[in-house]
């Protein structure tokens, strides 16, 4: 019997690469007008399966259907013809093309001679962004919006297909408080359209907001598929163990010795008369909407940008030109927002990425010695608990988790005892995400002072000792961990307080 309701079913699913079965015997079904939450940690299959139903990947074996309808999707062209479009974490956006050009790529209108009707592609894209109730210039190079914007022209462009099936990949991972608001209400206006939804995201707290139903997948295949329940319960369904949601408060003895300090520091626009500073052993964090400057004021804490005016100290020796090979000399790491871009070399093993930032540790006269990088590197995938199947394994193959452990990793080796964690566990699932947060207390509790930036409030008020929140290019004010609530980070972010 088919429910009419039903314009998705996956029926065992199976999906098989060399030497890895993804998928197996995996069921799913979308009902119209529905946010059907997909949960799983890294590596559990979510991505395999949302590249079966997008075209990108074909099945092994198993049913689609779709509308009622047996279906085989075996390209992306099949997938959009079906209704179906995705919007990836890494927007699909070309940067230097418009608005409109984007929503319309491949598929503009054309006239009776052949040329693309561009006043009527402006005006069926005015059309869609009005009825998103977005107000965006057409005419202006997506590249000059920033990422809530981006997103919202990702689904105008699914909408400008007629998609009835959408599904988004970690849609909130880098956007605001305030953006995720706007964007849930885009989410519920698209439902009461009729528009299905598959959305999937790490961050639980949003299930109960937006979510119809929850399906969770590990290893795999399908845990279980539910209409309600309690965030312990799905995270148990996810890592298979109970995982402590509460805050576990590192036995750190914050010592008075000032491991950096800033003092006045300004850089344009970005930075405006900062002073902050980060004590042995403490874990201090930076919090703030997006483009609040935080990330800014790491980057010149590190040296990758100069800046106007300030002093930076390290350890009370004052840096005059700050710059990476100075700060790692110092003993300072920097984990950044963009692991694949900034943080790891991808196309190389877990091994030499481990040891990259330490060579000099590792050779011998002058002489790299491949044992002894070994070594290291077993000892710290062993140590960090990462998930590879060799240690020659290219970091692209990792989850995100395990790619973010290989980072951190990296810098435990140079031996840094001031760590810059820049979002460090954005996209990553609940069981990597507690295995960082322990590392990060055991690395407090050894003297090792740890300075965070993170858009996620939740982990602000889990793994901090003190708080600084920035707005604009300054820091308008500073909390203790105690008696700290989220209400009050957004107030001062958002500017509701202070100056």
């Amino acid at each position: 019997m088919v429910d009419s309701n039903e314009v998705l079913k996956l029926e065992n699913i199976t999906k098989e690469f060399p030497g890895v079965k993804a998928l197996s015997d995996v069921s799913f079904e979308l009902l119209k007008g529905e946010v059907h939450i997909l949960l799983g940690e890294n590596g559990a299959g979510k991505s395999t399966l949302m590249k079966i139903i997008s075209g990108l990947y074909s099945i092994n074996s198993g049913t689609m259907y779709v509308e009622g309808r047996k279906v085989e999707i075996k390209s992306t062209k099949d997938s959009a013809k079906l209704g179906i479009s995705i919007i990836y974490q890494e927007f699909n956006l070309i940067p230097h093309l418009t608005v409109v050009q984007n929503i319309f790529l491949g598929r503009e209108p054309r006239k009776a001679n052949g040329c693309i009707d561009k006043s009527l592609m402006k005006k069926k894209a005015q059309e869609i962004l009005n009825f998103l109730k977005v107000n965006i210039n057409t005419d202006i190079p997506v590249r000059m919006l920033g990422i809530a914007h981006q997103q919202l022209v990702e689904v105008a462009k699914a909408l400008s297909q007629e998609s009835r099936i959408l599904i988004m990949d970690e849609p909130t991972a880098t956007l605001s408080e305030n953006e995720i608001a706007n964007l849930f209400d885009t989410i519920r206006m698209l439902k009461a359209n009729g528009v299905s939804i598959i959305y999937i995201s790490h961050r639980l707290q949003e299930i109960k907001q937006i979510g119809d139903r929850v399906t969770v997948l590990r290893d795999g295949r399908t845990v279980g598929t539910l209409v309600d329940s309690d965030l312990d319960t799905l995270v148990r369904m996810m890592v298979g163990r109970t995982v402590s949601q509460k805050r576990a408060r590192s036995e750190n003895t914050t010592q008075d010795e000032v491991v950096l300090e800033v003092k006045n520091l300004s850089r344009g626009n970005f930075l405006k008369d900062i002073s902050m500073n980060v004590k042995k052993g403490e874990i201090v964090a930076l919090s703030g909407l997006v483009g609040a400057g935080r990330t800014e004021l790491v980057h010149a804490i590190f040296g990758i940008d100069k800046f106007d005016s300030g002093e930076v100290f390290i350890h009370g020796e004052k840096i005059k030109k700050p710059s990476p090979r100075q700060c790692i000399k110092r003993k300072v790491g920097l984990l950044p927002e963009s692991r694949k871009e900034n943080g790891l070399a991808l196309i190389l093993s877990v091994t030499q990425n481990i040891s990259q930032a330490a060579l000099q540790k590792v050779a011998k006269f002058g002489l790299l010695s491949i044992r002894r990088e070994q070594e290291v590197a077993r000892k710290y995938v062993k140590e960090l608990n990462i998930s590879c199947p060799n240690i020659n394994r290219e970091v692209m193959f990792l989850s995100g988790g395990n790619q973010q452990k290989v980072v951190l990793g990296k810098w435990l080796f140079t031996e840094s005892n001031l760590l810059i964690f820049d979002e460090p566990t954005r996209g990553i699932d609940v069981g990597a995400r507690e295995e960082i947060y322990q590392t990060i207390h055991r690395l407090a509790k050894n003297g090792v002072s740890i300075l965070i930036i993170s858009s996620d409030l939740p982990e602000i008020l889990t793994i901090s000792d003190r708080i600084y929140i920035m707005r604009e290019g300054r820091i308008v004010k500073e909390f203790p961990y105690e008696g700290v609530t989220q209400e009050m980070i957004i107030s001062y972010a958002a500017g509701e307080k202070g100056a």
